[in-house]
């Protein structure tokens, strides 16, 4: 681990290699596990406020989940997270012709209908990040969904941090990444 600003990173993040293979997963990590994806709170309400606009890129069933408990829901632990279908499915996903999860969000994004791409959890991962009241803790997620994607990061050499640049810039900023490049590089020369 070390400190960059007000963050803990794991040396993971430096370490692993990752380049999503979602043709080999079929976008996995947004149909399985036991809840949806984490959310800020400003990401709620950004969510409440693009609904109308995301809604026709949406499946009958995420609509109706939605509808009947909000465009984010609170977990039984106090933190937000998307909807689940069946607790399944995130109530966003959408499915292409070669049944691969895709995002409804990021769909109406690239469509142009709304300005925000998807939660920066989404956009990070595998990398994911635990706000305590004093700092940041940045962490890369082992999934064995993923296994795929580390092969492929490993077979063109793609650091987990450099694969999700433009999210971790999203979420720390230009500067911070730019002091995370140094460590890794003063890392790897050791």
């Amino acid at each position: 681990m070390f400190q960059l600003g007000k963050t803990i990173v794991s040396e993971d993040i430096i370490e692993k290699e990752f380049v999503c293979n979602i043709s080999a997963c079929k976008g996995a990590c947004c149909v399985d596990g036991e809840a949806g994806a984490p959310l800020e709170k400003e990401e709620a309400k950004i969510l409440e406020n693009i609904y109308p606009k995301v809604k026709p890129f949406l499946r009958k069933e995420g609509i109706d989940v939605i509808e009947k408990q909000g465009a984010w829901v609170t977990s039984e632990w106090g933190e937000l997270e998307t909807p689940l279908i069946d607790g399944a499915d995130c109530a966003y996903v959408i499915f292409d012709e070669n049944k691969t999860a895709l995002c409804g969000i990021e769909e109406a994004y690239n469509q142009g209908e709304i300005s925000w791409k998807k939660p920066v959890s989404c956009h990070l991962y595998p990398v994911r990040v635990k706000d305590y009241s004093e700092f940041s803790a940045v962490n890369y997620h082992k999934w064995e969904i993923c296994d795929d994607a580390c092969s492929l990061g490993k077979e063109l050499q793609v650091p987990v941090y450099k694969f999700v640049k433009q999210a971790l810039i999203r979420k720390f900023g230009q500067n911070w990444y730019d002091e995370l490049e140094k460590v890794a590089e003063n890392y790897n020369n050791k």
